[in-house]
């Protein structure tokens, strides 16, 4: 009998085709374990601006919405990767978030938390503001799943790759603690 194999999903917070957050994530999914399977949902720009009124059950559901929702629904865990602007989370990612609140994605979801940045504080005031965001939405953050990686476009390479020791052994006690959390 074939077991289903457990579902990470990646969110990059930024919206940039060359973001350095969307290659990082990219890495980490290189990092799973064979017995994961790795997705990235990559379409945090087509969701609408959240609007309560249209957050009800009986609005029908706008189609970028209904795919967010069920790419979560379907995970067993999930890792957001996200740059910090303007010392907080990309606006993109707090809409996406807020689609979420009341439907419940969220509760009780092993999640992982990484802010990239090119500054020496790693992007840590948006790390503390998407922290204090899921654990309000009941999202499970182990210990060591929680990280900040600063001068991030020194230490993830133009092709993807990390080869800073430090980082990757980082980033391994990550992936480990959520594989554990499923």
């Amino acid at each position: 009998m074939n077991q289903r194999r457990p579902v990470v999903l990646g969110i990059s917070g930024s919206l940039r085709k060359p973001s350095t957050n969307t290659r990082l994530l990219s890495f980490i999914g290189g990092m799973m374990p064979e017995t994961v399977a790795f997705h990235m949902h990559d379409d945090l720009a087509a969701l609408p601006h959240f609007n309560p009124d249209l957050d009800l059950d009986h609005v029908q559901e706008d189609e970028a919405v209904h795919t967010w929702r069920a790419q979560l629904k379907a995970a067993d865990a999930i890792i957001i990767c996200t740059p910090e602007y303007a010392r907080g989370v990309p606006g993109s990612l707090k809409n996406a978030l807020d689609w979420v609140v009341s439907s419940g994605e969220f509760v009780g979801m092993p999640t992982a938390i990484i802010s990239a940045s090119p500054h020496p504080d790693g992007g840590a005031i948006a790390l503390h503001s998407l922290t204090l965001t899921l654990k309000m939405m009941s999202a499970v953050i182990p210990d060591e799943a929680s990280l900040s990686i600063p001068f991030a476009s020194k230490i993830v390479g133009a092709d993807g790759l990390v080869t800073d020791p430090g980082t990757l052994s980082l980033l391994n006690n990550l992936v480990c603690a959520l594989n554990q959390a499923i």
